[in-house]
């Protein structure tokens, strides 16, 4: 057919030529730029009877014929048209066969092929059967031996296969279906009857190697299951939103130990040399469920390292991320650990039934625009920060609690009076700051290294930055947590007021706005937007706000609740009031309430409070105490003089160590007494004032 396909292109060539002289289509320049024959060769095959009579098949590109010279007596060649092939008797021998393509054209390329011709079995068979690089379920099959004409593979999985021929030197390649072991056969013919076969064995893996996409038709992924996890491949039940793949892996705690779960081992190490961030698709049944990711040695469980995040969303695909970056990379991890729940038993229902997909090894946390208030503390999310005029942010742990995390902002040396740090990236939040004519601010948590600190907040739209606003406030405590609170209609002179048209989306804050940087250090925390609702919970504490939430909890027998003042006379005629009844519990019964901001004592160092007691002489024990740490505390206690009326009692906190953090308030009457939940247990308090 090849042959007859030439023979009728270059019959059009010739009709083309003598037909259409008359037009214009003259130009025959085509035929004379063709490219010469390429890739000549030739598959022999010899017939097994000791008559040496050999097929020679040619082959090349372009080739409309061929001339083979024989490389015997016979010096004449034969011309044999492109897909055809000749046959030719030789002795015994080794022979040089010359073949030379014609184009349509009359170019010619030559090539010169060895032909061995034995009526031995060839002898020394060798045969290299290699995985491809590429490919792991290719392999390449080539072959040498002594006395042979050419080689016949089986590659070793379908029945009554048909093998591939190959010559000495070529290389002959075969993709299989499925993982397994095979037997490839290779069979070495020479112009005798005999043969001699070499056989060699190949394996077929897919190894499970990240990312884990749950997707492969051929993988077989190596779980084991523990203390009651169950972890299988399943078509996606939940396609949609961000995962809309056809496989995921599904998990099924049941009974077992509060840390059943599986393990996914690979097969090869993790690299953790370049990207620490693994990130991880789930599908909950409900939000703050605990998930955690492990990596472990296969050979030594106790070469590991873990992170665990909680779950945001429900019956919804969300992107995990956990945070590597304290991985050491120095050891081998080839193990991947899950465990959902971690401290809790399953029970095998869908409540403790999720599914995951796309395991994957990046550098990237989740970029999704801020939304207030930001704390620092959700390890899923990036919290990016954008420095300017030589400002320099980073990611830290609390200076006071190590479990709190922060951003730390050094203004280095030589840093510009207006270096600053944008929260989050250019395109600031995800929606703007809901500014009202009576909700006009925000407040940050500092930690400064002095009092006396100008702090600069400024808000801004993303789109425009001539559409801003600035306000300034002062550090009051040194190397202690503060909340600073920026009141944006109260402007800095010379910059634009605030518009509550305008969509205000971007914040910017500037550490010691006005001086050039001399390495001071900041640490930042809890960006918020204060409600017009209230202000806060902060002294003076008088009870009467309709909106606060005046959150006293309550320990070893102490009961505080915020109720109308049934003894409203005297020095006291306020709505609201605090009561204390003293249960049966503890001595030392009492109840706190910790405070929006921490208690400046830079200048106040003197507490008051009514008290309405039911007798003289009834202790009250006043005291303050870090939001974290309670041994960072300093309290006073005073007795009542008056029994069934108000009187203000006075605390004196002058010997306080102003430079501590104090967040909560703790009230305790009659200390070293358990109280019977009486009415000679019961007291009234309100007004607590610094002074």
């Amino acid at each position: 057919m090849k042959a007859i396909k030439y023979l009728y292109g270059a019959a059009c060539v010739a009709i083309l030529l003598s037909s259409c002289s008359k037009d214009s289509f003259d130009d025959i320049s085509f035929v004379n730029t063709a490219q010469a024959p390429d890739k000549i060769s030739a598959m022999f095959d010899i017939t097994q009877d000791n008559t040496g009579l050999v097929t020679i098949i040619p082959n090349g590109e372009g080739v409309v014929a061929y001339d083979v010279y024989f490389g015997d007596t016979n010096t004449a060649p034969a011309r044999v048209a492109a897909g055809a092939s000749i046959q030719h008797t030789y002795a015994e021998g080794l022979y040089d066969v010359k073949l030379v393509g014609y184009n349509a054209t009359g170019k010619t390329t030559e090539a010169t092929q060895k032909l061995t011709v034995s009526f031995k079995a060839p002898e020394d068979v060798e045969v290299t059967a290699a995985i491809d690089a590429g490919n792991n379920f290719k392999v390449n099959v080539s072959a040498k031996a002594n006395y042979e004409t050419l080689f016949k593979v089986y590659f070793g999985d379908v029945a009554d296969e048909v093998p591939q021929s190959f010559l000495e030197g070529e290389t002959v390649s075969h993709v299989y279906a499925s993982v397994g072991t095979y037997t490839v056969k290779v069979v070495a013919l020479s112009g005798g009857v005999a043969t001699t076969e070499s056989t060699t064995t190949v394996t077929i893996v897919d190894p499970v190697l990240l990312p884990l996409t749950f997707e492969s038709t051929t993988l077989v992924y190596n779980i084991s299951n523990f203390d009651g996890g169950a972890t299988t491949i399943v078509a996606n039940p939940k396609s949609g939103g961000i995962n809309t793949s056809t496989k995921v892996g599904k998990m099924v705690k049941g009974a077992g130990q509060p840390w059943g779960g599986s393990v996914l081992k690979l097969s090869e190490n993790i690299d953790f040399s370049v990207n620490k961030i693994f990130r991880m698709k789930v599908y909950s049944p409900r939000v703050g469920a605990k998930v955690l990711l492990k990596v472990e040695n296969a050979a030594d469980g106790s070469i590991s390292h873990e992170k665990e995040v909680a779950t945001t969303k429900a019956n919804e695909w969300e992107d995990l991320a956990f945070d590597y970056s304290g991985v050491a990379t120095d050891k081998v991890y080839n193990n991947v650990v899950l465990i959902f729940d971690n401290g809790t038993m399953g029970d095998g229902s869908a409540n403790f039934t999720w599914l995951f997909d796309d395991i994957r090894l990046t550098n990237n946390l989740p970029s999704t625009a801020l939304t207030l208030p930001v704390t620092f503390d959700d390890p899923a999310f990036s919290y990016q920060t954008i420095d300017f005029g030589n400002n320099a942010t980073e990611d830290a742990d609390d200076p006071t609690n190590a479990g709190n995390k922060v951003k730390k902002t050094t203004k280095a040396n030589g840093a510009e009076t207006w270096a600053g740090t944008t929260i989050g990236t250019a395109n600031g939040f995800a929606s703007a700051i809901p500014f009202t004519a009576s909700a006009t601010k925000m407040s940050i948590r500092v930690y400064s290294p002095a009092a006396g600190i100008p702090i600069r907040l400024k808000v801004e739209s993303h789109s425009d930055g001539t559409k801003s606003v600035e306000t300034e406030t002062n550090t009051t405590l040194a190397n202690a947590w503060e909340t600073l609170v920026f009141d944006f209609s109260n402007n800095v002179s010379g910059t634009p007021a605030l518009n509550l048209s305008t969509a205000y989306d971007k914040a910017s804050i500037f550490f010691d706005f006005g001086q050039s940087g001399n390495g001071k250090v900041f640490y930042w925390d809890d960006v918020k937007f204060v409600s017009g609702a209230a202000s806060s919970v902060n002294p003076p504490l008088d009870f009467e706000s309709g909106t606060l939430n005046y959150a006293f909890t309550d320990f070893d027998g102490g009961a505080v609740s915020i109720i109308a003042n049934p003894q409203a006379n005297g020095i006291n005629t306020s709505g609201k009031v605090g009561k204390m009844v003293k249960g049966t519990g503890q001595p030392w019964g009492g109840s706190y309430l910790t405070l929006d901001n921490v208690l400046d004592f830079s200048t106040k160092k003197t507490f008051k409070m009514k008290v309405f007691s039911p007798r003289v002489g009834a202790k009250v024990l006043l005291k303050v105490e870090n939001k974290t740490d309670g041994s960072i505390s300093f309290e006073k206690e005073v007795s009542t003089t008056k029994a069934n009326e108000w009187e203000i009692l006075t605390f004196d906190y002058s010997a306080i160590d102003a430079s501590k953090s104090y967040q909560k308030i703790i009230l305790i009457f009659d200390l070293g007494t358990v109280g019977d939940g009486s009415a000679n247990y019961t007291w009234l308090f309100d007004d607590i004032t610094p002074n």
